[in-house]
């Protein structure tokens, strides 16, 4: 894969961070299910806590791709630390950049850009997950403020996070077109996170509701124009679509790393197991399907980066390398038989991880709907 140095500059720094101190410790973050706070404040320090934001909001000023291969090398180890990563940039703080006003991103940006503070996004709810225009959320204005009411669900960084950027339906006559965006504060009255989300992957990630009962924010906290929400996640999804490529991408790239290594030690019938033909078409699949993957991400991210449409491609991107990034978790762990079955070798926690890539910010069948209805306009 193509790279400028700056990219690939990038590519050793976050790839050593990401093993010497993510990979020994990516286990115990599954156990304790969250992330050690110097582990965020150090990647807030090597400035991928904003790196794809400009330098004036404190952000590292790099470009879709080197966001892309940050969280790619972060996932391939960790995959908890890579989705509060992405969570952060693409959901936290890029619908502040994107669609605030200057005093907003003034406000917010750096210190969520430098890491010190962690973004969140609230737009899945019990009953609106697939269907996202089926927010049942309200905002109402009341004396020159939003009342807010409803619940969110399945938040990443819900409860450690300093702000939320939420949707809530403004005006139930317009259906989707009645749909508002807004900036809520940890600590605001009425606003919290609601019960922790145990999961079966991902555990180190912080997943919770939140919970909005008569919260009332500010009449400057809307979040560009009012019924503009809908519009405006739409366009947020497309981009967070290729962090979950890269993660996806991530993820696959470790779990192949664990699979040649255990295929060139394990001895089976005096030779290693790599020997065998059975083996090495797994691996070949595995390579192929990461580099066709990795492919189709970066493309995504460049095509984001020269300001073309690149909603069909970030679709396609995370429907394919989060479904292929499922496939090769489930050989690595073939390969490792009954020891990838066990707690000893990291490629179970991996299997575990990989499932809610083809989930999260779009499942693999609304991708294929997104997909199809773009090729047919």
């Amino acid at each position: 894969m193509f790279l400028t140095e700056e990219q690939e500059l990038l590519q050793r720094t976050v790839r050593d961070f990401a093993q010497t101190e993510l990979k020994p410790r990516a286990a115990k973050f599954d156990q304790q299910e969250f992330i050690d706070a110097d582990i965020l404040k150090a990647m807030g320090e090597l400035g991928l806590m904003g790196i794809c934001f400009p330098e004036q909001y404190d952000g590292a000023g790099m470009d879709t791709v080197c966001y892309a291969i940050a969280v790619e090398e972060i996932s391939r180890v960790c995959a908890s630390s890579g989705i509060t990563l992405a969570s952060h940039i693409s959901l936290g703080v890029n619908p502040i950049y994107l669609f605030g006003t200057e005093e907003q991103r003034q406000k917010y940006l750096p210190m969520l850009c430098s890491g010190k503070e962690l973004g969140s996004f609230g737009l899945t709810e019990p009953n609106a997950g697939s269907d996202a225009a089926g927010t049942e959320t309200t905002a109402v204005r009341n004396n020159g403020s939003w009342v807010i009411n409803g619940t969110k669900m399945f938040i990443t960084n819900g409860s450690t996070a300093a702000t939320a950027v939420i949707t809530a339906m403004t005006d139930k006559s317009k259906g989707v077109k009645g749909i508002s965006s807004f900036i809520v504060e940890r600590g605001a009255p009425g606003f919290s996170a609601g019960k922790k989300i145990h999961k079966i992957g991902i555990r180190g990630s912080n997943t919770t509701e939140l919970v909005f009962e008569n919260c009332a924010v500010p009449a400057d906290h809307l979040l560009g124009k009012e019924n503009d929400g809908f519009k405006q996640f739409m366009i947020i999804l497309d981009g967070g679509r290729i962090s979950i490529g890269a993660m996806a991408l991530g993820i696959a790239q470790g779990a192949f790393d664990e699979a040649l290594k255990y295929s060139k030690e394990r001895q089976q019938f005096s030779q290693p197991i790599g020997n065998f033909q059975a083996i090495q078409f797994m691996l070949a699949d595995m390579a192929t399907e990461i580099e066709a993957a990795r492919h189709l991400v970066y493309h995504a991210a460049r095509l984001k980066d020269a300001g073309k449409s690149y909603a069909t491609q970030s679709s396609m991107c995370k429907l394919y390398a989060s479904e292929a990034a499922t496939r090769t978790c489930i050989k690595a762990l073939q390969i490792h038989g009954g020891y990838g079955y066990t707690k000893e070798y990291p490629i179970e926690r991996m299997f575990r991880d990989v499932k809610v890539t083809e989930i999260g910010e779009g499942t693999s069948e609304i991708q294929r709907m997104v997909i199809a209805r773009n090729l047919l306009k």
